[in-house]
């Protein structure tokens, strides 16, 4: 079980309601493994889902630990709490020029969502509390998860170097609708969407999907919104990417399709950086004095949410 705040717990894993009893948890437990076990075809990431969750309740002490929030829940509610100030500095070299401030209309947004969801008059001491967050409906929940992916993206995409601009939380100019990164160098113009879905992710028919995505077609909202930036702006993007946890993901880079000419792909959190410094290929490059040309516009023309 992953960290995310999108992640499932244990009673939801093993498919109780977190006031059943212990035996209740343990039939529950034992039926989904001989169930999921791959001996007989059940899916091996659900075997395993299924022990990790168990160890968190295996015990009336483990659960009562789980519920109200253990040490390792400390240290992971300090990791949530703790917006990203761009990337580690571990060695001299530059970073990318970099604008805006990734992260903070979610974490904004998840405040909002929160303090709405506890209820009016109710004193909210900790909102990244976990035992607090995964009691949270899924959009609440989901909205911490993305903020935390745009700040991790923000830390890998400050590596690319000066010859890149990165603009964080940008205005598409439809209301509610932001792209959370645009990324310019030598290798092309990116228009960038940060998701922690909490689960598997593939492809059909242009869009990714996936039980976890409760609907969401996050290809085509990037394009909508990309299309609104490059009207506000008139410069084309070479590719649009979703940016995803590794472990979301079976390979590191899955192309999607194509809009309006820029190519569409998922992208692993791990890669993104080596992938943008090598561009994809078939999309628009952009070198010589273009790159200059592109970025006076952008930068004259973006605006932040």
């Amino acid at each position: 079980m992953t960290d995310s705040p999108t992640s499932a717990t244990p009673y939801e894993v093993l498919g109780v309601p977190a006031t059943a009893s212990h035996d209740e948890l343990r039939r529950a437990y034992k039926r989904l493994l001989r169930t999921t076990h791959p001996d007989v075809g059940g899916d091996a990431g659900r075997f395993i889902a299924v022990q990790q969750a168990w160890e968190r309740v295996a015990t009336p002490e483990d659960r009562a630990a789980y519920d109200r929030g253990s040490s390792r829940e400390s240290d992971q509610r300090e990791a949530w709490a703790q917006p990203a100030g761009g990337a580690p500095r571990r060695d001299s070299r530059p970073t990318a020029r970099s604008y805006g401030h990734p992260g903070g209309w979610r974490r904004e947004r998840y405040l909002q969502l929160m303090r709405e969801w506890v209820g009016r008059g109710v004193e909210l001491d900790d909102p990244y509390d976990p035992a607090l967050v995964r009691t949270a409906p899924w959009e609440i929940r989901h909205t911490l998860a993305d903020a935390l992916a745009e700040e991790a993206t923000a830390r890998q995409l400050a590596t690319l170097g000066i010859g890149y601009t990165v603009w964080h939380d940008v205005d598409s100019g439809r209301a509610g609708e932001k792209i959370d990164h645009v990324v310019l160098g030598p290798t092309g113009l990116f228009a960038i969407l940060s998701e922690d879905f909490g689960g598997e992710v593939r492809t059909r028919r242009g869009e990714l999907i996936g039980e976890s995505l409760a609907g969401e077609e996050p290809i085509r909202s990037l394009a909508v919104r990309a299309k609104a930036l490059t009207r506000a702006t008139r410069v084309k993007f070479s590719a649009l990417l979703v940016v995803l946890p590794d472990d979301a993901l079976a390979e590191p880079l899955l192309e999607v399709g194509s809009v309006r000419g820029a190519l569409t792909a998922a992208v692993r959190h791990s890669v993104l950086p080596s992938v943008l410094r090598a561009g994809l290929p078939g999309t628009r490059q952009v070198g010589g004095v273009d790159i200059f040309d592109v970025r006076t516009k952008l930068q004259s023309a973006i605006r932040f949410v």
